[in-house]
């Protein structure tokens, strides 16, 4: 099936924007088993494409985090308890 055959894009945006699509494809409900069977397989492995990107670009924000005497700091990516908290 020509579904499964296509290259793997190359950034997360395109990535996303394809897995977008086959999410709608399938929600609509009127493909053949067969062909929802292969967007299935298509979107998972985009699902995962775009994790490795993801997964790259909080690798790279953790290296550029740096403390002013220029020791890498690593820092989490989601906001503190007490942001959470408005203090």
């Amino acid at each position: 099936m020509s579904v499964t055959n296509e290259p793997e894009p190359v950034s997360y945006e395109a990535a996303l924007a394809e897995l977008e699509r086959i999410v709608h494809q399938m929600e609509d409900g009127t493909l053949p088993l067969e062909e929802s069977i292969g967007l299935f397989e298509r979107g998972m492995r985009l699902a995962r494409l775009c994790r490795e990107h993801l997964t790259a670009a909080e690798q790279r924000i953790e290296v550029v985090l740096k403390s002013a005497d220029g020791d890498v700091v690593i820092a989490p990516l989601t906001p503190a308890a007490d942001d959470a908290d408005g203090e």
